[in-house]
């Protein structure tokens, strides 16, 4: 094992915390589908108003943790909080209800709504009570959008698509948005843009856990990195320490 991974390997055995008021936190978390466990224990901490960013190479767990604590794998143990609320149990809706917005792989609209329709359904004010995203600053936000406001989602281009998931989570006031592979598959330019209203949505006082295939943005974006390997936190700690290191590439493969 190269020294590198010793590293990452032993930064696990006293995991640096967040030192913002804590928004999510999940301890000794483990999952699996039918009889072939995904998770190993993890932990993970997201502070009010953080960017943090999961990293790991395809099937290490990601997207399995990432549903774990929105809820929706069933199988599942440990302890997972939000707002200091008990949601280990919950079920998604639950969570969502305290303030947590989720932009899935895939964008999760729905083709048979409209543009508007879909932004409407999902509009309610934030559990403080904020309604600093309204439609109209979503429209200003993607001007593409008021557009196409009137076709249904079917009939969107995939960066439409995906600009119509994240400002459906964001009309929802979040305090807490999960985006999950929010670029894949996108061209240069809707990418730029995308990026480009992370850094809003972080610059309002939203926190943010990310994943994205490209590891090198999200270092640069988050304030602090969590990295899986094979279902266990090997590494993490705060971004600017860890990006560009021996240890982060080492436990990426790169």
């Amino acid at each position: 094992m190269s020294s590198a991974m010793n590293s990452a390997m032993s930064s696990t055995m006293n995991p640096p915390a967040t030192t913002a008021p804590l928004l999510l936190e999940a301890r000794a978390l483990h999952a699996w589908y039918g009889s072939s466990p995904v998770l190993h224990g993890v932990e993970v901490q997201v502070g009010r108003g953080e960017t943090v960013g999961l990293l790991g190479r395809n099937g290490m767990g990601k997207s399995t943790l990432i549903r774990t604590l929105l809820g929706h794998v069933r199988e599942r143990r440990g302890h997972i909080a939000v707002r200091g609320h008990d949601v280990s149990r919950a079920s998604p809706h639950a969570v969502a209800r305290l303030g947590v917005a989720y932009v899935p792989e895939g964008r999760g609209i729905f083709p048979n709504l409209t543009a508007r329709e879909n932004l409407v359904m999902a509009a309610r004010p934030g559990v403080d009570g904020r309604r600093d995203w309204t439609m109209e600053r979503v429209l200003a936000t993607f001007p593409r959008l008021a557009e196409r406001l009137g076709h249904l989602g079917a009939h969107l281009s995939g960066g439409e698509q995906q600009m119509l998931s994240i400002g459906r989570a964001l009309m929802t006031h979040p305090l807490l948005v999960i985006l999950d592979e929010a670029t894949e598959g996108l061209a240069p330019q809707v990418v730029a843009e995308i990026w480009r209203v992370i850094e809003t949505i972080r610059a309002d006082g939203i926190a943010t856990l990310i994943v994205d295939r490209d590891h090198r943005r999200v270092a640069a974006q988050a304030d602090r990195l969590v990295v899986l390997q094979k279902g266990r936190v090997v590494l993490q700690g705060p971004a600017a320490a860890l990006r560009g290191g021996d240890a982060l590439a080492s436990c990426l493969g790169v």
